[in-house]
């Protein structure tokens, strides 16, 4: 009878997270589908400036929303706001909205679902960045001004040159220049610049209108801003025009199509009144920027930020996972081992295993998609990828769906992580395969792998930087995107399927991924025609080894993510293997400890064990003898396993050193110390053991060939 296992509780794990969660400068929520508390951090309390008190596990929405009520937040009809406030929340709704907090600064709150669980909330404080933007528009109000002044200053002076130089040719030249020089100085500026009469009749329009629209500027009188702006663009603007010819200033942002240029741009203009003697407005100055570049900047700080946020939980969440997975693995490892040949083994064991292995894939694929995983960039042959996960997916896939490659002639080599290209093209083969599952004629999916001859697209070019690239398609005839859905699917948590059935972070994790490998993603969807999702990966120049590779690589036996090292099940060593000597063992969980002490036996070291950095220097200065030291780096008290791995090599106590944890490399602090990731396998940590008393050599990487 297979032994239960038993999983450490929530008070091992959860303290480990919490301090993870409090060392977020964004406050963080989650509430589950009651609205009750899950987790929250110490930010959101200072950020809401709420009591610690209202903080704890179970606790209701509502109470939060009554003590902003009691302290005067929304009004005096506290009743109906806290009724309004809960009842938005139920509803579970995206959010992204800012509030204004009483001591004067400025919240930004982004809520997400979590479908069929609750919701988590983040809250930044965007206070310093509101009044940078507030400060940028007034400078561009004060160009804006500044050439309304200089403009009317230069048409004052030529109406004076006019007047005075009737019949006087060589002060009409003058006049003249002086013309030639305004313009060209108005050309110059980066913006549209112009000026209408109080009939909206253009009087003055700058050579910007020439390279936006192909306007003529020596004809303003000819322009109809109706004709140049569409009208549906114009009827949009059109009461901002009216409030600024009755003499107020407005700014405002539109987007509009650059017909000289064939692209849309996102604008800011500004329309300054200009006013006679008696004060009546004769017209309007106006000045437009392109702002389209600033809008996308800003974007993608906001995603920058959100992702931030994401890769701080996820390092926390990854620890947890790792110590969990450590003991699963290590555990039903020691049952297989001792019962060969069991059918119970084969029967509930493997399975077991199987899935712990996928498990710790996604883990190690969701600290990538938050750059807390570094990735193993190397030179990958693209072609035996392709055809072993093609060969897995066939025997998975329903009869009436065709899954076709189409390859080029000759070796193709990219440089990528062999298992995070392997993820994405299972990824994406999944979601084809979603995409057509309703097909009348039965469903088709292609994966193309080719070297075009220049990196573009049909619609716009892609910003990829100069170099070479291979290209990988998959494309299916499923249902297809509209361009609403396309201008989302890389946003996280956002998907098209019901709750239950995706996570969102599929096509956000292949674009990450793909990014950090120097290429990009791009989607060529529409409804009713299917989509083309193509991963542009830089060339990478092949091994000197690679002759010896085979045509294609052998696929795995189920249709799941790629095995990582962490699946290595070779059988135990045999009796007799040679002592090692005595090893401390160092972590705060007992049940790691057991496993990676069964490790350690059967790998020939005796083994001593501490479950803090304190109990391991005690025994350090009282046990002589001790010829390795490994330790769990993040523990409780004073004293972590980086900083006791130092003073042991400071002090000369023990010969090898070395480091494991949940965390990700990178992700810690372990002054250049090796370390091995959790969870490991027996094999792994015997290779992580050889590597601490062998001296590494430099790694060589391959790089792209520009």
């Amino acid at each position: 009878m297979i032994p239960p296992f038993e999983a450490p509780s929530d008070a091992q794990r959860l303290p480990v997270l919490q301090a993870g969660l409090d060392l977020l400068d964004q406050g963080l929520t989650v509430f589950d589908a009651d609205l009750r508390m899950v987790a929250w951090n110490r930010a959101f309390l200072r950020l809401l400036d709420f009591p610690a008190h209202l903080a704890f596990v179970g606790a209701h929405f509502e109470s939060f929303m009554r003590y902003n009520a009691a302290r005067g937040e929304y009004g005096e009809d506290h009743e109906a706001q806290v009724a309004r406030r809960v009842e938005a929340a139920r509803r579970f709704a995206p959010h992204d909205i800012e509030r204004v907090r009483p001591d004067g600064r400025v919240l930004r709150v982004v809520g997400q679902p979590l479908p069929g669980l609750g919701f988590v909330t983040l809250y930044s404080d965007v206070t310093a960045q509101r009044a940078h933007e507030r400060e940028r528009e007034d400078q561009h109000a004060q160009l804006a001004r500044r050439v309304a002044e200089r403009t009317q200053e230069l048409q004052a002076r030529n109406a004076e040159l006019r007047a005075a130089v009737a019949g006087n040719q060589a002060l009409a030249r003058s006049l003249q220049r002086s013309e030639a020089h305004m313009r060209l100085i108005l050309d110059s500026l980066p913006a549209l610049i112009a000026y209408f009469d109080a009939g909206r009749r253009y009087r003055f329009i700058s050579k910007g209108y020439q390279d936006w629209f192909g306007l003529d500027p020596q004809a303003p009188e000819r322009v109809s801003a109706r004709d140049y702006l569409g009208a549906a663009t114009y009827e949009g603007i059109r009461p901002q025009v009216l409030r600024a010819l009755a003499g107020e200033a407005v700014s405002f942002e539109y987007r509009l199509q650059a017909s000289a240029l064939g692209r849309q741009l996102l604008v800011r203009t500004t329309l300054i009144p200009e006013r006679g003697p008696e004060g009546q407005v004769q017209g309007c100055f106006e000045l437009t920027f392109d702002i389209t570049e600033q809008r996308r900047a800003q974007e993608m700080l906001a995603q920058a930020q959100k992702m931030e946020a994401l890769g701080h939980l996820s390092g926390g969440l990854a620890h947890d996972f790792n110590n969990l997975l450590t003991v699963i693995i290590g555990n039903l490892c020691a049952l297989r081992d001792q019962r060969p040949g069991h059918p119970a083994v084969a029967e509930f064991v493997a399975p077991a295993l199987e899935a712990s292995h996928r498990g710790a894939e996604l883990i190690k694929g969701l600290l990538s998609f938050s750059r807390r995983q570094p990735l193993a960039l190397q030179a990958v042959a693209l072609a035996p990828q392709v055809e072993g996960l093609a060969r897995m997916l066939r025997r998975s896939l329903p009869e009436s769906l065709r899954l076709d490659t189409v390859l080029e002639n000759g070796p193709l080599w990219a440089l990528s992580d062999p298992h995070q290209l392997q993820n994405s093209l299972l990824n994406l083969v999944l979601n084809a395969r979603d995409a057509v599952a309703h097909h009348p004629r039965g469903g088709r999916i292609r994966i193309r792998c080719s070297r075009p001859a220049q990196p573009r697209s049909d619609r716009a070019p892609l910003r990829l930087p100069p170099g070479r690239y291979v290209r990988l398609d998959v494309a299916d005839n499923g249902v297809g995107m509209d361009a609403e859905t396309q201008a989302r699917v890389f946003e996280p948590f956002f998907t098209t399927k019901r709750p239950g059935l995706g996570t969102g972070l599929g096509l956000p994790m292949v674009q990450d991924f793909v990014r950090q490998c120097g290429g990009l993603v791009e989607v060529v969807s529409a409804p009713g025609r299917g989509t083309t999702v193509s991963l542009w990966l830089p060339v990478a120049e092949p091994p000197s080894d690679a002759a010896d590779l085979p045509e294609a690589a052998t696929a795995p036996d189920a249709p799941d993510a790629p095995r990582s090292a962490a699946t290595d099940t070779t059988a135990p060593p045999p009796a007799g293997t040679a002592p090692r000597g005595l090893a401390l063992l160092v972590d705060d969980e007992a049940a790691v400890r057991q496993v990676v002490r069964r490790h350690l036996l059967e790998l020939g070291h005796a083994v001593l064990e501490a479950q803090d950095g304190d109990e391991a220097l005690a025994i350090l200065g009282a046990m002589p003898g001790i010829g390795l030291l490994l330790t769990d780096v993040v523990m409780p008290g004073g004293l972590d396993g980086a900083e006791l791995a130092r003073r042991t090599l400071a002090a000369g106590q023990v010969p090898c050193v070395g480091l494991m944890s949940g965390y990700a490399p990178g992700a810690l602090d372990t002054g250049g110390l090796p370390m091995l990731t959790k969870p490991f396998s027996r094999e792994q940590l015997a290779r992580f053991l050889d590597g601490l008393r062998t001296p590494p050599r430099p790694p060589s990487v391959p790089t792209p060939a520009l």
